[in-house]
């Protein structure tokens, strides 16, 4: 016997509807009229009937509705979100001069910040993505501000205080690397009395041509002192890159500017973004150590970058999941960067690399969910934190409830159908119940 609900506060429930997740990087399950279980926050198992062993648990029925992963969003820009669509027609390091410079030297006013996130975060809540690696600004309390806001959403997050020691506008510049490393230190002491249950520091040098080697060197210190997770950029732009080989001439390529300081993967779990111009020694690297690599197909178009070789990525076993990149990118839902993964790889086959097969929506649809959201897992987060983005059991409860009523055709569309006309045609009015860990954040 079960019982029949229309919400629970309890972490041991069963949501009824049609299911679909991925179980393998190529291969999507789905389950038509069938039961998910979560017990204790975390997946039990997807079910065609309800074990016994799961019968009193409070039964919510979304029979006729999809369930699918809540997706993650491994890269986005927290102070960013405010003039999102503004500059789009610029290449990178212009448009970060133009409009992210001057936008984020904003939030050293406490007040404008708060007003600015609670923005973002009410955004976040509403739409698709449960789970973020968001970059704040150098800014100590605009960043707490931010982290308590996100803590208050019951979204779970990592969010990282950048640091910025040179080749920045006065109005954004640490003072030097003693000063940003300090100011850092402060930031996790403001975060230790916290209690957080779901945010969480993470490491953030903006990238190398900001970050001095003394800073570099700094940021290692406290990566091994508080085993935090470190997010950045690599490899987005050719003059990017052309500065960092005069920056560091010592370093064989970007990816091992960060490895010479021991900020690049192996007993660092590390995401960097963009990667659209990573060589082979590079790629091979981070395969080795374990380094994720956050595609982040509009921002790349957008901003003039390229085309990543998100093909090779997934071929040579690299862990790959997917970014917004707001503001690089204009929107928030990794639905839509499922699509454009899939559009660009498609365009990169015409244009430049005839033997790169496109990615498919399978293999789209597995990094915006397992593929991004395992980094929560190789992470090491405290309070028993894992990964997410799967219905097998023992991921992390993090559900989507889509009413994609409004979606239908003139003909019988199958559960995975169903789904791929969710990725490319809803929007967050379809979203008719959220959960993250097993708790519903509406519905």
């Amino acid at each position: 016997m079960y019982f029949i609900v229309t919400k629970v506060d309890s972490r041991n429930f069963v949501l009824k509807g049609d299911i679909a997740y991925s179980k393998s990087q190529t291969k999507i399950q789905s389950f038509e009229n069938s039961y998910l279980v979560c017990e204790k926050g975390k997946s039990a198992g997807v079910f065609p009937r309800l074990p016994a062993a799961f019968a009193g648990f409070p039964l919510i029925d979304y029979t006729g509705r999809l369930i699918l992963p809540g997706l993650t969003d491994l890269h986005i820009h927290a102070p960013q979100f405010s003039f999102r669509s503004l500059g789009m027609d610029m290449e990178l390091l212009s448009w970060l001069e133009k409009h992210a410079f001057p936008e984020e030297a904003k939030y050293r006013d406490a007040e404008y910040a708060r007003r600015a996130y609670g923005l973002f975060v009410d955004h976040l809540k509403r739409g698709p993505n449960t789970r973020f690696c968001i970059f704040a600004t150098l800014h100590v309390p605009a960043t707490v501000i931010l982290m308590d806001l996100l803590e208050e959403s019951g979204l779970v997050s990592m969010a990282g205080k950048v640091n910025m020691d040179r080749n920045s506008p006065d109005i954004l510049r640490e003072a030097n690397a003693d000063a940003s490393a300090a100011a850092t230190r402060e930031w996790l002491t403001a975060l230790a009395g916290r209690n957080y249950k779901n945010t969480y520091p993470i490491l953030t040098p903006r990238f190398i041509p900001s970050c001095s080697d003394d800073l570099m060197r700094a940021l290692s210190g406290i990566q091994k002192q508080y085993a935090l997770p470190l997010q950045s950029h690599l490899s987005e732009n050719q003059r990017e890159i052309a500065w960092v080989r005069e920056l560091c001439p010592s370093s064989n390529f970007y990816g091992d500017a960060y490895a010479q300081f021991d900020l690049f993967g192996a007993n660092t779990p590390t995401v960097m973004a963009h990667c659209v111009w990573s060589g082979n020694e590079e790629l091979r690297l981070m395969r080795n150590r374990g380094v994720y690599i956050a595609h982040c197909p509009q921002s790349n178009l957008n901003i003039s970058s390229g085309i990543a070789p998100a093909r090779r990525f997934l071929d040579m076993g690299i862990p790959t999941g997917l970014g917004s990149d707001v503001a690089g990118g204009v929107h928030t839902s990794i639905f839509r960067a499922m699509t454009d993964a899939i559009g660009v790889s498609k365009l990169r086959q015409c244009l430049a690399a005839k033997d790169e097969a496109p990615i498919t929506f399978e293999e789209a649809f597995w990094m915006g969910t397992l593929g991004g959201g395992s980094f929560f897992g190789k992470a090491g987060l405290p309070g028993n934190a894992g990964a997410a983005g799967s219905f097998d059991p023992g991921y992390e409860f993090d559900a989507l409830v889509i009413d994609d009523a409004d979606l239908a055709a003139p003909f019988r569309l199958s559960v995975e159908e169903r789904l791929r006309r969710t990725v490319y045609l809803s929007d967050d009015r379809h979203i008719a119940a959220k959960y993250v860990r097993g708790k519903a954040l509406f519905g």
